[in-house]
């Protein structure tokens, strides 16, 4: 983002699964300029999504994938296979999960666990060893669930969420950090139709790849049109096409962007060889390297112009 004239030109409004108190309303709130256009919250990551695509919001934020857990196959199938919205910018947040009941209750007392089935996931250890045979009940969001628990109030119902949600709505902490990995991170995009943001020295791009048939090296025929580059790739994974059983299609991040060269030839190559190819986005890549290393581009760059522009100075008229 440039600043707050972009956000409100670009995406006056941003859709995020909530309600209020969800590890994505925190992701969203965390970056300024996003944070002044409208959020609207909705109860499901789909609707997220599908307002995006109808244009009732200008833009959808939503999870893609969690370090213990992985993909997100909500988000990802919608992209993939529903929809031509465009990644424009991605952010990682550290994410701490509780259980949350009622005041008064104790751990001894749970029987019913809510929550987003990613979230508890995550916490498969907690509760196989300090709540075995409680029963699990998903919800639409970490924070649907603490809403849930905290308005029906029945007793042995606990949830697993957010600090921030048990705040919003009336819980208490019963089990702290109960996820079963520190080191705890979920991945979100903002996405939106059409628009793919220009290139700034630290980028990622995400594409698809669709096969025409499965054969042996298949695979590796993909992969060595990145290598034969030098093109490093932060993620691969294989989704089903659905069009039948052992019928995949390749999803893959590769570092770069699109208006590079080297990686818009490998595109093109790519793009000639398979079923099909497939661009989710090519976007500014988070981090806390980032900032510098766009930085250090823009410096490197100009020092190029600079020294181009000196050299055809000398050329004779």
């Amino acid at each position: 983002m440039t600043g707050r004239a972009q956000v409100e030109r670009q995406w006056a409004s941003i859709g995020y699964l909530g309600p209020p108190g969800t590890f994505t309303e925190e992701a969203l709130l965390a970056d300024a300029e996003l944070a002044r256009a409208e959020l609207v919250g909705f109860p499901t990551i789909k609707e997220v999504l599908g307002a995006s695509d109808r244009g009732e919001v200008g833009a959808g934020f939503v999870p893609i994938e969690n370090s213990i857990e992985g993909t997100v196959p909500a988000t990802l199938d919608h992209l993939v296979f529903e929809s031509e919205l465009l990644i424009q910018a991605e952010a990682v947040l550290d994410v701490h999960l509780h259980l949350l009941a009622p005041p008064g209750a104790a751990l001894s007392d749970v029987r019913e666990v809510v929550s987003f089935p990613h979230a508890s996931a995550q916490c498969r250890r907690f509760l196989g060893e300090r709540l075995p045979g409680v029963l699990l009940v998903a919800s639409n969001s970490t924070a649907e669930a603490a809403r849930l628990v905290g308005e029906q109030v029945r007793p042995g119902v606990a949830a697993i969420a957010p600090r921030l949600a048990g705040e919003l709505y009336g819980l208490e902490p019963l089990a702290e950090g109960i996820e079963d990995f520190s080191g705890n991170q979920t991945r979100f995009l903002l996405v939106a139709p059409e628009r793919v943001p220009a290139p700034t020295g630290h980028d990622r791009t995400s594409i698809v790849c669709f096969q025409h048939a499965d054969h042996p090296g298949s695979l590796h025929e993909i992969l060595s049109h990145f290598s034969a580059r030098s093109l490093n790739l932060t993620k691969i994974e294989s989704r089903p096409t659905k069009q039948g059983l052992g019928d995949y299609c390749f999803v893959i991040d590769l570092e770069g962007h699109l208006a590079d060269e080297v990686v818009g030839d490998c595109l093109c190559e790519l793009h000639a060889s398979l079923a099909g190819l497939k661009l989710l986005g090519s976007y500014p890549a988070a981090g806390g390297e980032g900032p510098r290393r766009r930085e250090e581009s823009s410096l490197r760059r100009k020092a190029a112009e600079e020294w181009l522009a000196g050299l055809r100075a000398g050329v004779t008229p």
